[in-house]
């Protein structure tokens, strides 16, 4: 049959991606506690595209990913990109897996226990002899106002913030990349907050973690500054970005603060 996509296009302009979007396909990543879970995870698959070819085969993208189906992690996914290149003849491919995380917390108080969902990302890129990753974590958190606190008679302002951070592992002594665990990235988060948010709270876990909140007052800048400062500490990690935003309670707008690691 007539190959459409590989004649030549007379526009001589290259294309930086072209792939495919809003994929969902049942996938598994590693658990610490329990080894493995498995998600429904969101994929954006792409390659680039020389000026010469007027367009990419669409359908292998769909036929590399079911050769692949399983576990995506860290470890798996530049076999997969290796492959997108290969098989699309392509210079570099790139890969976004968006999906659920759930793990089960512990109310403080009344150990009631509930399942909270995180949004987590992988992003895998190869190009040329370079392999990237990076581990992304989205994390619910409460904050409360400091200066709110030092002016008022009782009482100060809390809000729902959210933590984002991205990170890049370093190399071990046999080049496999050192394994941080969303399950670290979320106690970095919260530990860096007022207190941390949960799916399940008694009454008394109420009184906890308000209390927890106001004993612990932060601004958005002191966040990413906390969080930056764990990760610097983190022999593991060898670049991330911290973005923090309060979504708050007694103004018409968000505060959000940003940090980005120079390594």
């Amino acid at each position: 049959m007539k190959d459409i996509q590989n004649q030549a296009d007379h526009r001589q302009i290259d294309i930086d991606q072209v792939g495919v979007s809003d994929l969902r396909y049942p996938i598994v990543v590693w658990d610490r506690d329990n080894e493995r879970q498995s998600t429904v995870a969101t994929l954006k698959m792409s390659v680039n595209l020389p000026h010469h070819f007027k367009g990419t085969h669409m359908s292998r993208f769909l036929e590399i990913l079911n050769e692949h189906r399983g576990e995506m992690t860290v470890r798996t996914m530049p076999a997969l990109l290796h492959d997108m290149r290969q098989k699309l003849n392509a210079e570099s491919a790139r890969v976004e897996i968006h999906f659920p995380y759930f793990l089960e917390r512990v109310a403080p108080a009344s150990g009631a226990k509930g399942l909270m969902d995180y949004e987590c990302w992988f992003h895998g890129e190869a190009r040329g002899q370079d392999d990237d990753f990076v581990l992304g974590v989205k994390v619910p958190v409460t904050s409360l106002c400091p200066c709110s606190k030092a002016i008022s008679d009782y009482g100060a302002h809390n809000q729902r913030g959210y933590i984002t951070i991205e990170l890049r592992m370093k190399p071990d002594e046999n080049g496999e990349p050192q394994m941080v665990w969303i399950e670290d990235v979320v106690a970095v988060a919260e530990s860096s907050a007022s207190a941390p948010v949960y799916p399940l709270l008694k009454r008394s876990d109420e009184r906890h973690v308000t209390m927890q909140a106001y004993d612990n007052p932060v601004f958005v800048e002191d966040m990413v500054r906390n969080v930056a400062a764990k990760l610097k500490a983190d022999a593991r990690v060898a670049w991330f970005r911290v973005h923090a935003v309060n979504h708050e309670s007694i103004h018409n707008h968000g505060a959000f603060a940003q940090i980005e690691s120079r390594s």
